[in-house]
């Protein structure tokens, strides 16, 4: 049977007050720069034990350095590392983001991580054999991989993606459009 949870990205109230009403909300700061392990186990520890955290990916994982959310997370890339970020690309850089992204998500006892993808992120042959990498090589899925991507892409490449890398599509209504038929 399928289920349907709703909460916000974000806590759009105070905490408390978000809390009464809701069980569930997706933690948007880790896309950005992940908190430190004790905050991620401080929100755990305010929380009641039935309440669900999921969270975005760290951007360096999806996102290129030349994103203006890198500039607005405040993160700096070492110069001459700049390609080892983003677009899933098989590096230790990207490794490590994983290992961070995953770290919160296991303090938090989060179920669900979303790899929120840039429209830059496109359908080619490299990007899809990078998430082919990833998504085979973290290893131990104890996670619900989301992926959204917002670049073009067919729907048929999409689906076949998350069949064979056990992925959930998620849509953003007001951009389905991007989507192609093939």
């Amino acid at each position: 049977m399928n289920e349907i949870k709703v909460g916000c990205c974000g806590f759009p109230k105070g905490k408390k007050k978000y809390f009464e009403q809701f069980k569930l909300v997706e933690i948007q700061q880790t896309f950005y720069k992940p908190p430190r392990t004790g905050t991620a186990q401080k929100w755990r520890d305010e929380v009641p034990g039935d309440f669900e955290f999921s969270l975005k990916a760290w951007q360096e994982i999806t996102h290129l350095p030349s994103s203006p959310t890198y500039r607005k997370a405040g993160l700096q890339v070492p110069a001459g590392k700049e390609d080892n970020y983003g677009f899933f690309k098989p590096t230790e850089e990207i490794s490590k983001a994983w290992e961070k992204t995953r770290d919160i998500a296991q303090v938090l006892k989060a179920k669900v991580i979303v790899f929120q993808c840039p429209a830059k992120f496109t359908q080619s042959t490299g990007n899809i054999k990078s998430m082919r990498y990833f998504f085979t090589d973290t290893g131990g899925r104890n996670f619900i991989f989301v992926w959204e991507p917002r670049g073009e892409w067919s729907w048929n490449v999409i689906a076949a993606l998350c069949e064979d890398l056990d992925l959930v599509h998620r849509v953003d209504p007001w951009r389905a459009s991007q989507y192609t038929g093939n």
